[in-house]
């Protein structure tokens, strides 16, 4: 028997795989003052949280309350930002709504 062409042998290499770690997620809390209105912090959260109407009522009690409240968990960037707005349409409507930012 004849060979019709060289005998080859193929070799696949693979790389290892790498498995992309999650970014670290922060919590954006809103604090309790004497002055922001419970309709504005409502406002606030279903705007720029985009929380439902009941979950947004709910966390505006919670700040009320407690003195804080969480808005939500977020990566570092996208927490800044909500924090930046929130900070920005508060002083546009006269309020003095404060929101920071901590480790999840």
């Amino acid at each position: 028997m004849s060979e019709t062409g060289p005998k080859t042998r193929e070799v696949t290499r693979t790389r290892p795989r790498t498995v992309a770690k999650r970014p670290p997620m922060f919590k954006v809390l809103l604090h309790n003052d004497h002055y922001t209105t419970m309709d504005f912090v409502v406002e606030v959260l279903r705007d720029i949280y985009q929380k439902p109407m009941l979950e947004a009522v709910n966390i505006m009690l919670s700040v009320h309350k407690s003195g804080a409240g969480l808005a939500g968990v977020y990566a570092a960037e996208i927490a800044e930002t909500k924090i930046d707005r929130t900070h920005k349409l508060a002083q546009e409507k006269g309020f003095p709504l404060k929101c920071s930012m901590e480790p999840e």
